[in-house]
């Protein structure tokens, strides 16, 4: 999810504070991937979110958005352990 893919500033700037995924900014299939994707990095998935993503996508989708997670978030604690910097590719004051 990105600017490049059609998300909006307040998308983004809601992603970026916990707690405010904004139901009306987000279509149920994007707020079952957020959930999702929060879910992977700070907790674990439950069956109630599991069975939500499983209405929104297929099982083919679901293994690739699960590897996409996985992927960003070892990218992430990798980047974090060797002190790389954000590359600051998102400016929200650029609109």
């Amino acid at each position: 999810m990105g600017s490049d893919e059609g998300a909006t500033n307040d998308q983004l700037l809601a992603v970026a504070v916990e707690g405010a995924l904004d139901a009306s900014l987000f279509s149920a299939r994007q707020v079952a991937a957020l959930a999702y994707a929060e879910a992977m990095t700070i907790g674990d998935v439950d069956d109630e979110l599991f069975d939500q993503v499983k209405s929104e996508f297929t099982d083919d989708e679901i293994v690739e958005l699960t590897g996409v997670i996985a992927w960003e978030n070892s990218s992430a604690r990798f980047n974090r352990a060797l002190r790389i910097p954000s590359q600051n590719l998102w400016n929200p004051d650029q609109r």
